[in-house]
């Protein structure tokens, strides 16, 4: 019931949002415009942004024969778990990330690039779809996915405020606002999409590193793929899809720096891996 009244939360936002965006672009007619492209953007937010998502990164339904030893791990990880086993993608990146989708456990997905299979060992590689599966069975997936969604559209409004401030178009007197009004919004829309990432994916983080630790049963195997997806990310970047989705991946697949850093949509991964060899040294 908390995550329902979440993603309608959310869903609100971003209607409020894009209706106001309407209206400080195109005055009345803008904001009546911007209600129903709203609408558009919430039906497909709950109905097809896992969808919407894997196209994004250009994920591919994977094979069994491609990758058999993945479906063995999921499959018995799903069955551990009491919910069917999620459809399997690839990403086309040699990058090492995965990430989870879907509006429920019926309907999930989990994507895995091409790099992260060749890169990870079996125990390694079920440390990580026990964490992806952890985030479907913390009932995260939606949500991240929604929120996928809102930060994609909060940078492409972003974008339109900041053409319509060099283009400065014509509207009569009662529409018209003042160019810093087109700025403000231009700079206030990214950081309200990075806040709104943070917030929604630090904590689910950890909680999917807990769970995911005891569906595979060693802390130390999530720990040791972490150390790995971490480094040979830093030497190959992910391509593709953009920051709006960046908080979707079990780490972070583009390097935060300087000030970027305090809006990282992941909490520290030596925080994260220390948190999971405590977890092992107790027994947990």
């Amino acid at each position: 019931m908390a995550g329902f009244f979440k993603t309608a939360l959310l869903l609100s936002i971003l209607t409020l949002l894009t209706v106001f965006a309407g209206r400080a672009l195109g005055g009345k007619d803008g904001m009546i415009i911007a209600f129903f492209f709203a609408v558009i953007m919430n039906f497909s937010a709950y109905w097809f942004s896992d969808r919407l998502v894997l196209a994004m990164h250009r994920a591919q339904p994977l094979a069994r024969e491609e990758a058999p030893e993945v479906f063995e791990i999921l499959e018995e990880l799903s069955r551990k778990a009491g919910i069917p086993p999620p459809r399997l993608y690839m990403i086309p990146s040699a990058s090492a990330n995965a990430f989870a989708t879907g509006r429920d456990p019926q309907h999930a997905a989990i994507a895995l690039t091409h790099g992260i299979v060749g890169l990870l060992h079996r125990e390694e590689l079920s440390g990580v779809l026990a964490h992806e599966l952890s985030h479907i069975l913390n009932r995260d997936i939606l949500l991240s996915s929604i929120v996928a969604m809102l930060a994609g559209a909060l940078s492409m409004t972003a974008s339109m405020f900041r053409w319509s401030f060099f283009w400065g178009g014509e509207r009569d007197d009662h529409d018209s606002h003042h160019p810093l009004a087109l700025v403000l919004m231009a700079i206030l829309m990214p950081l309200a999409a990075a806040l709104i990432q943070m917030t929604i994916s630090r904590a689910r983080e950890y909680g999917a590193d807990v769970r995911g630790a005891a569906l595979c049963g060693d802390p130390l195997f999530l720990a040791s793929a972490l150390r790995k997806i971490d480094g040979a990310s830093r030497k190959i970047p992910l391509r593709g899809g953009g920051p709006a989705s960046a908080h979707l991946f079990i780490v972070n697949p583009f390097t935060s720096k300087g000030w970027s850093a305090l809006f990282s949509t992941h909490p520290s991964l030596e925080d994260r891996i220390a948190r999971l060899e405590s977890l092992a040294r107790s027994g947990g």
